[in-house]
């Protein structure tokens, strides 16, 4: 564009009175020049004026045209536009809030939810080039192991043979006690290589964080807080960095503070360097390759470096390890190395419920549409005649459009500024939904990304709801005019038309409908399910010694028998019992169960077979009497089950329906380290849903805690509510040991209610959605009927002149609407059939194409349908006939 151009874009803008008045002094100056010359030719001035002006067409269409064609008209008409929808809105203000409240809440819970969904699944990673983040999994695919822990020394050689990543480091997540408090905190600590954070690209919001000093022998033991535990635990102290912590019995320096980052894969609340961890620091540790306690190892992608070269480089490296280390991956296992970016790693478990309830508010706002649609097509039916004469006084028919889609664009921005201010408090809960998938929850928020797709859905809505009538108001308008009466009346089309938007409204609903009656089906299907043990009258928690004051077996053994000991002589416990992983604990349901490889006494595996897979629980004793675990077959573990004793060994029913079907499994020996040590069966207990009632029972064995050691976690058998036992419970922990850390306390029944949240908080939001649509298509419904009834009163009041009885007229309209209600409903069992199988991953126990959820819903949709038809038809029986013949 020309600078000419640009100056007389401003000037036809911000000058207008200025250039109007030289437009009339031009326009002026050649009529008088055309006047001139016809009196040139001899006509007299007057009949040169009135010839003049013939010949020019008339002064003001010239300068109307000249308006519409300078620069910058186009946004001088659509100020008028503006304008002229103003007076329209303040005009009809019932009508006004109703479109906009409706457009609200669609728009509304969009953008609710797509703050989620770009929080979560759409925002760049908060690290520089995030993008280049990798997360390497060590893989056993015959034993269907996806995530194997790396040990030190394959970290060190992945780290040193690759050619396709800048660095390779290592983390794992221990708890430590932080003591110097009134009680001993626990703190969960991440182990990480000293670059990091570099390779993150992480930069400290205070201090610094770990270099490669920090992982030398013999370095100052040094800290990073998180933020959250910053905030959380140390009240955001700008002076925190240089705080000396007490943790394993030696001083750790704060060296920094990390900004809010999503942590992965777990949550942590300071870190440390790898040889400042007591356990990952030694020898044994260091030089055993099936040291495997590493859960997650890093990387980063060197430039111009592809995913596919790195799976391809760091494959051969497995490989190689493969035919080196034949002892330690076993062919039969099909051990391998995948890479994955960081991204879709930290929101894999969110995405498809994301994704699902993004659609569910896309259908709600479609349904808004379409309902305002409708009733703006009413709206232009009232205006017709108003429509017709500025037509007829020179308004083009694109005009007339452009001016309705305007109207419609403006209600739609109100109802998205409105919807601005529902989203927040609904956001509040689906960030604390979020944040049971994913660790990206925190970066949840409204910012301009939010607001500039509020802002498009505000306008794609306005377009949606205006573009119909808008379409639909350029016909007829000589028929408008014809009428003397000031009457008007739908045409068939336009009828049509409106019952075609009602029907997609109730098919849309009907879908959703059908989601949410499937989730609600799921939930109740969910609770039904026996946990194989009593949930009532246990509390649970977690515990944790110095375990620089606790350096052996014997000295954890000696701790627990003293933990039980005064704990069953509270009154009002009635057992209690400590367990390496209690059902439904947090971590547990997170994490997935452990995965060990058996081998039964007697049965060889075939060549290339993979050993099959347990889980491993340790108990004490009295656990099973604790949570009323019920003995089918053999024997209780003793205190005499001790490390002098055989090893022993109680499954549940599950694995001995899989490997001991008709056999007697008492007895019978297993082996989880290649026969080194040899674990007999002493009994068989009831299954327990460990993981959750929507996961189907593993095979579990259950081994005694004196053989095994390894558990921290308690669980308490009350006479009274577990709840209330918690202060005298947790006094005789502190009697034992003061410096025993004590959280995760919680009871069983809220845990087991906690294992539901996240099936029950989405039935809950499709539920809400499908409400709305509910509601918005009845109204939709009624809306339609209103309109009909009040357009037919001619038609009814002669079919009552005529002896027509009231009930029939009343049941006609009634089916009228009911089979538009029909139709949409027919439609909406074949979409939900074809996109109810996205939910199937979702449900349990429940078929995408449940009979019973669809029969439920299509007769809950009619029977609204039904109300929503009676009330405005119910007007036919106030129609007085002589009153309705001279309407016309």
């Amino acid at each position: 564009m020309s600078f000419t151009k640009i100056n007389s874009f401003f000037r036809n803008l911000f000058r207008r009175e200025e250039v109007d008045q030289q437009l009339d002094q031009e326009v002026s100056s050649y009529l008088a020049m055309l006047a001139d010359e016809k009196m040139a030719r001899g006509m007299s001035r007057e009949d040169a004026v009135r010839a003049a002006k013939l010949e020019l067409g008339g002064s003001d269409q010239v300068k109307e045209h000249v308006r519409e064609v300078r620069s910058g008209a186009w946004i001088e008409s659509l100020l008028q536009d503006l304008r002229f929808g103003w007076r329209m809105i303040l005009h009809n203000p019932g009508f006004a809030s109703l479109v906009v409240l409706t457009l609200a809440l669609g728009i509304g819970a969009n953008t609710a939810i797509f703050s989620v969904v770009y929080g979560v699944l759409l925002r760049p990673l908060p690290y520089a080039n995030g993008s280049k983040l990798l997360v390497l999994k060590q893989q056993a695919t015959k034993a269907k192991l996806e995530n194997v822990p790396f040990s030190p020394k394959e970290v060190f050689d992945y780290r040193d043979y690759n050619h396709t990543l800048q660095s390779v480091v290592e983390y794992h997540s221990m708890s430590f006690l932080l003591l110097g408090k009134d009680s001993a905190e626990r703190v969960q600590t991440g182990v990480v290589s000293a670059n990091f954070f570099d390779v993150l690209g992480t930069r400290p919001l205070l201090g610094r964080t770990f270099v490669a000093a920090d992982e030398t022998e013999g370095a100052d033991a040094v800290l990073v807080l998180s933020y959250e535990y910053w905030q959380r635990h140390q009240s955001g102290d700008p002076n925190v960095v240089g705080k000396v912590f007490q943790m394993n019995n030696r001083p750790h320096t704060v060296i920094g503070v990390l900004p809010p980052i999503p942590q992965y894969p777990s949550e942590n609340d300071v870190y440390m360097p790898t040889t400042q961890c007591p356990f990952r620091s030694r020898p044994r540790t260091i030089e055993n390759r099936q040291a495997r306690m590493l859960p997650a190892v890093f990387g980063r992608l060197k430039p111009g470096v592809t995913l596919q070269s790195a799976q391809a480089d760091l494959s051969t490296i497995a490989r190689q390890l493969e035919s080196s280390y034949p002892k330690d991956y076993p062919k039969e296992y099909g051990y391998g190395l995948a890479v994955a970016p960081l991204q879709d790693e930290l929101i894999q478990r969110a995405r498809l419920t994301l994704i699902v309830l993004l659609g569910a508010a896309g259908f709600v706002l479609l349904i808004a549409c379409a309902n305002v649609a409708n009733l703006m097509l009413a709206r232009v039916l009232k205006r017709e005649r108003e429509l017709a004469v500025r037509s007829a006084l020179g308004a083009s028919k694109a005009r007339l459009i452009r001016q309705l889609l305007t109207e419609a664009v403006m209600l739609a921005l109100a109802g998205g500024a409105l919807g601005l201010l529902i989203a927040p408090p609904a956001l509040q809960l689906l960030v604390k939904f979020a944040a049971r998938f994913t660790t990206r929850a925190g970066e949840v928020k409204i910012d301009w990304p939010i607001l500039l797709f509020t802002l498009l859905a505000s306008i794609v809505a306005g377009i949606l709801a205006g573009f119909v009538p808008a379409i639909s108001s350029g016909h007829q308008i000589t028929d408008a005019l014809k009428q003397a009466t000031g009457q008007t009346t739908a045409s068939g089309s336009r009828q049509r038309m409106r019952a075609a938007l009602v029907v997609a409204q109730v098919t849309v609903s009907f879908m959703l409908l059908v989601g949410a009656g499937l989730m609600l089906r799921s939930i109740v299907n969910l609770q039904r399910v026996d946990p194989g043990f009593r949930v009532d009258h246990l509390l649970t928690l977690r515990i944790s010694a110095n375990f620089s004051k606790y350096t052996t077996n014997q000295d954890f053994e000696q701790l627990a028998d003293n933990v039980l000991r005064r704990l069953n002589v509270i009154g009002g416990v009635e057992s209690a019992a400590i367990v390496s992983n209690y059902p439904f604990s947090k971590q547990g349901i997170i994490s997935g169960p452990g995965n060990t490889g058996i081998q039964i006494e007697g049965r060889l595996l075939a060549p290339g077979e993979t050993p099959p897979q347990i889980d491993l629980t340790v108990v004490s004793p009295d656990y099973f009497n604790s949570i009323r675990q019920p003995l089918l077959e053999g024997r209780f573990f003793t205190d005499h089950d001790d490390h002098k004793a055989v090893i022993v060994g109680i499954i549940n029913q599950t694995m001995r329906r899989h490997f001991w079907p008709t056999e007697d499994p008492i007895g019978k020996r297993i082996t989880i380290d290649q026969g080194q040590n040899w674990i007999k069966v002493a009994g068989v207990v009831g299954d327990a849903r460990e993981y959750g009632l929507q996961h189907d029972v593993l095979d579990e064995i259950y081994v005694p805690i004196k053989q095994f050691g390894g558990a921290n976690r308690l669980v308490v058998r009350t006479a009274t509510d577990p709840m209330s036992m918690v202060p005298l419970v947790r006094a005789a922990l502190h009697d034992v040991d003061p410096q025993l850390a004590i959280d995760q306390v919680d009871s069983m029944d809220r845990l087991e209610q906690d294992s539901m949240t996240s099936p029950r908080t989405t039935t809950m939001l499709l539920g809400i959605f499908a409400g709305l649509a509910l509601l918005i298509s009845a109204t939709g419904i009624a809306g339609v009927m209103a309109l009909s009834i009040n357009q037919r009163a001619h038609e009814l009041g002669i079919r009552l002149a005529l002896g027509q009885s009231k009930s029939s007229i009343l049941q006609m309209v009634v089916r009228q609407g009911l089979g538009l209600a029909v139709i949409g409903t027919i439609l909406g069992i074949v979409g939900a059939l074809a996109l109810a199988r996205l939910l199937s991953s979702l449900l349990y126990q429940t078929s995408p194409t449940d009979v019973l959820t669809y029969t439920a819903v299509a007769l809950v949709f009619l029977t609204a349908a039904a109300i929503s038809c009676f009330v405005p038809a119910h007007r036919v029986t106030l129609i007085d006939p002589s009153q309705a013949l001279r309407q016309e």
